[in-house]
This record gives structure tokens, sequence and C-alpha cells, in this order.
């Protein structure tokens, strides 16, 4: 079998983790004392970054208790509204660092008096140079089109946010690389997986809720630009409503979960619905309850809730990434799709 650079990317994520970890945590009192004086957060990024600042919203809020909220870029760089952001930490996330629309929208709250943080993979990037902290993740060159380091890598920075707002560590940070790495190893299961995704040609729906849910939107974006698939990713709670219809026998759904935490036991109740509609049901995560309802199931490694988002990343990279391979694509540069994308033709 061959191994595409998307599969040795994602393999190469524990390492990348920790020196992830090993750089940025000495910055922690630096970005606590430079939100300190702020009393929420705004997030900007595009694509995979844009999941990675959505995860960051539910860190600040959920486990901080600080307001946060996602940034419209087009206010800044369209609209050139003027805000009060004098009460405000900016957090701007792009993997390149050099995305002029999130170099724009930055340098445009720093001018409405917002403190910024940059979280990005490329040192001495345009993005890195103009905020007032840089937070360069070490996940090392990645040349494969889909993110695969380079977004976990973004959620270890953005869960950084947790000990700089409130002095606490998520649960499990220390022992995040070792259970990257038993993610990494559960390939035979995402393989599974794969097969079935690949024999419901009707769609697929990926869902979650809470700390996991931008992971479920990110696995809907690898699953689209790998496998060339419309792919919707709904929180559960939306999917109950109009969508569910949709779901039948030409279909799969595809859960992803915490193994533990409060919203738990409704996403399982909602899990065990699912094969009532004739939908395909496929679990990434969760813990055995969840599992019961799921064909395939994904297990993935105890640990903490917010850090769960991590390595349920990487679960749904594993399958994303063996169901290109099983439809005959190749996912490390799959169609009309390059590493760095422009939204605009702008300059920065």
């Amino acid at each position: 079998m061959t191994t595409t650079q998307m599969a040795r990317e994602i393999a190469e994520q524990p390492e990348a983790v920790a020196r992830t970890l090993d750089a940025l945590l000495p910055l922690v009192p630096e970005l606590a004392a430079l939100a300190r004086p702020r009393r929420r957060v705004l997030l900007a990024g595009r694509g995979t970054s844009d999941n990675a600042a959505v995860y960051g919203r539910y860190v600040c809020e959920a486990l901080a208790g600080v307001p946060a909220a996602l940034a419209a870029p087009s206010v800044a760089t369209h609209y050139g509204a003027r805000l009060d952001l004098s009460d405000t930490l900016v957090v701007s996330l792009s993997q390149s660092g050099s995305t002029g629309e999130i170099v724009e929208t930055q340098r445009w709250a720093r001018d409405c008096g917002a403190a910024t943080l940059a979280v990005t993979n490329t040192a001495g990037s345009p993005l890195t140079e103009e905020a007032d902290l840089a937070f360069v993740t070490e996940a090392g060159p990645e040349r494969a089109v889909p993110a695969t380091k380079t977004f976990t890598t973004a959620l270890v920075a953005v869960g950084l946010l947790l000990p700089a707002l409130t002095g606490r560590e998520p649960e499990g940070l220390r022992a995040l690389p070792d259970a990257v790495a038993e993610a990494v190893g559960r390939g035979g299961a995402a393989e599974r997986a794969a097969s079935v995704l690949a024999a419901r040609r009707g769609g697929t729906v990926v869902t979650g809720r809470g700390l996991t849910f931008p992971v479920a939107l990110e696995t809907g974006l690898k699953l689209e630009e790998t496998c060339l698939r419309p792919v919707r990713g709904l929180s559960y709670a939306d999917l109950q409503h109009g969508p569910r219809a949709v779901l039948d026998g030409t279909t799969a759904v595809v859960v992803v979960a915490p193994t533990e935490g409060p919203v738990l036991p409704d996403l399982t109740a909602f899990t065990a619905s699912l094969p009532a509609t004739g939908a395909a049901v496929v679990g990434l995560g969760g813990d055995e309850a969840l599992g019961a309802h799921c064909d395939p199931w994904v297990r993935g490694p105890v640990l903490g809730e917010a850090l769960s988002a991590v390595t349920t990343a990487v679960l749904g990279q594993l399958v994303a990434e063996r169901l290109a391979a099983e439809l005959g694509l190749d996912p490390d540069a799959p169609r009309g799709l390059r590493k760095v994308t422009q939204t605009e033709a702008r300059t920065a």
C-alpha cells in the first residue's frame, strides 16, 4: 500500500504536539499579561483555522468564563467599520501567516485598540510581525494540502488560552503527545470506517456538540476536500431539526464525541436514535455507551473533554485519508486546491 504524504504527516503529530507544548507553555505568562486588562476575546480565521477559532471560543466561554466570538473579516476588509476593541484580545489564526484577509483583520483590530495574538506555523510571517504576541506552532513543514498537524497544533495553541485566562491547564495537557500517538494508532478502525462511508453514496453528515463540535466541522471539511463529496458539519441540535429528514439507507452520519463531559449523555441518546433512520453511524471518540450505537466505532484515548478535540481530530484525519485512498483519489493534492488560500486578491 502506497503511503501518502497526508498519512506521513498524520503520523508526525505526536512529536509536533510535544514540540508545540515545549515552545508555547513558557509564553503563557506573557499571554496572561496581555489578556489581563481585556474583558472579551475575538477570534479570526478561515477554513481549517476558522474551525480552530471555534474551538477557541468554546475554551474561552465554556471553560474560562470569558465572552468570546468569531470575527467577520469582511467587517474589517470591506466595510472598514470602526469598533471600540480596547477591551478585546483578538486572536488571528493562519497556518501560513500570510493570508491577506487575516493579516488585514489583525491590523484593523490593532488600530481599533485591541491586543493581538497571532497563531501560525510560520515564524517571521506578516501575521507574527504585526502581532503583540505570536504563538508559532512547531508542526514543521506541511506539504500535503489538507491541514493535519497544523490543525492539531493550532488547537494546542488556542487551548493555552485557558491557563492564560484562568491559571488552570486543560486536564491531561502534559500527557497529550502520548494520547495523540494512541489516536494515530487507530488506523485499522479508521479503515473500516472509510469502507462504510465509501458505500454510502447518498451523502454524509458529521455531527457533534460542545468542545468537539469544531472537530465535527473540521472532519466534514477534510472529507470534502480529500474525497470530493459534499459533507455537512452540524451540531446535533441542528441535525435533529430539518436536516434529519435526509437520513436514509444511502447516507451516513459521523458522530464526533468527547470521552466525558456534559454534552456526552445527550449526544449518546441522539446517536442511539440514528440507526432507525437507516443511515450508517460511524463514531469518532466517545465512550463505550456511545460506541455501542456505532458501526464502526473508532475509539479515542480517554482524555479530558477539552483535549479530546485534539485526539478526535486525528481520528477524523485518518478516516478522510483512508476514504480518499479507497475512492482512488490523491488526498495530498485535492482538485482545485492549494496550500495557501487567499480569499480575495488583496495585498496585506
